[in-house]
């Protein structure tokens, strides 16, 4: 039996390759990175666009995957976790969705990337303090496994990086 295909012969589920964006949809992304709260009604005189043209290109942002979701930015230090550290991890070949779901679990972890190079992944961490970052390094990254071994990098200073505007 056939899979299911749609009218242009794509099967069903099949990932679609994304859509081009214009340049009213990267000024709509850029607003909308600056601030996340941004009305339609604001978004659509900044853009120069329709109310309706909006909600339109912002909603298929969003169903196409560009939009993943909307947040806050967060001061971790005024938040209680004035400790950030970039910690480096090489792990066993092949284990990389087995750590990443370990990797979700801990708390404070607030970025994972799979990269290439002299290690294998890069998490990045806020805790209240070094105590709290030695726990979780010692005690719970380095029970892991897959973990073969880690190296932490101190934050001293960091800054979000506001988009182009």
């Amino acid at each position: 039996m056939a899979p299911e295909q749609m009218a242009d012969g794509t099967p069903v589920g099949a990932a679609l390759p994304p859509r081009p964006l214009d340049a009213i949809d990267q000024d709509i992304l850029k607003i909308l990175q600056a601030d996340g709260r941004a009305s339609i009604r604001s978004v659509a005189e900044r853009v120069h666009v329709s109310r309706a043209n909006a909600y339109a290109r912002i909603n298929r942002l969003v169903e196409d995957g560009v939009i993943r979701g909307f947040s806050a930015r967060v001061d971790h230090e005024r938040a209680g976790h004035g400790t950030s550290a970039y910690i480096t991890l090489k792990i066993v070949q092949n284990s990389w969705r087995t750590v990443r779901e370990q990797l979700r679990q801990l708390p404070g972890a607030s970025h994972i990337a799979l990269v290439g190079g002299d290690f294998d992944v890069l998490l990045l961490v806020h805790t209240p303090d070094n105590r709290a970052l030695r726990e979780l390094v010692l005690t719970r990254l380095q029970a892991i496994p897959e973990v073969l071994s880690t190296r932490t990098l101190l934050v001293f200073e960091e800054e979000d990086l506001e988009p182009d505007g």
